[in-house]
């Protein structure tokens, strides 16, 4: 049923709180720590003309060497022809190569140069350090109990994704 027009047009002026159980409070924080966790490398990826999407193609490429086109599409959940425009200014630059599948001609290898290589971990080191003041200003010392609410974020279906990427000693 669609709504009467002095309906749609009157303001509501109480801000939405407490609603069906929805936490707000830590949808917010998530917002927050999202704007201010991207900003570091947003402001490095401005100087090359670059968007999150090469951050997120940079950062698994040099996670795993070797990743196919097809692999990247499916850890990225974005489109080919989305993908295919990133991938063709990384290797434009030379931040990415793109290699030949020694089984299957078809398939595409995607591998980081030198180049790529700084660039993903200039990226990385500011959120990284992020990461690192946020433990320690939150007293965890443990990583693991944010390691497995992080997992829990993601669909169940996609957590095998994170299994195959390499872990970290730290």
């Amino acid at each position: 049923m669609a709504a009467r027009p002095s309906e749609a047009a009157t303001p509501i002026r109480t801000a939405v709180a407490d609603e069906d159980g929805i936490d707000f409070a830590l949808i917010e924080l998530v917002f927050f720590a999202y704007r201010d966790f991207t900003s570091d490398p947003d402001q490095i990826l401005a100087d090359y003309g670059f968007g999150r999407a090469h951050h997120r193609v940079l950062h698994f490429v040099n996670r795993r060497p070797g990743l196919t086109v097809a692999e990247l599409l499916d850890v990225l959940k974005i489109t080919k022809q989305s993908l295919a425009r990133v991938l063709k200014q990384l290797i434009d630059t030379g931040h990415i190569v793109q290699v030949q599948g020694p089984r299957d001609r078809r398939q595409r290898e995607l591998y980081p140069t030198a180049k790529g290589r700084s660039l993903a971990l200039a990226l990385a080191r500011p959120q990284s350090r992020r990461i690192a003041a946020a433990l320690q200003d939150a007293g965890i010392a443990d990583r693991s109990s944010v390691e497995h609410f992080l997992k829990a974020m993601v669909n169940p279906e996609l957590r095998a994704q994170i299994d195959i990427l390499p872990r970290d000693s730290s």
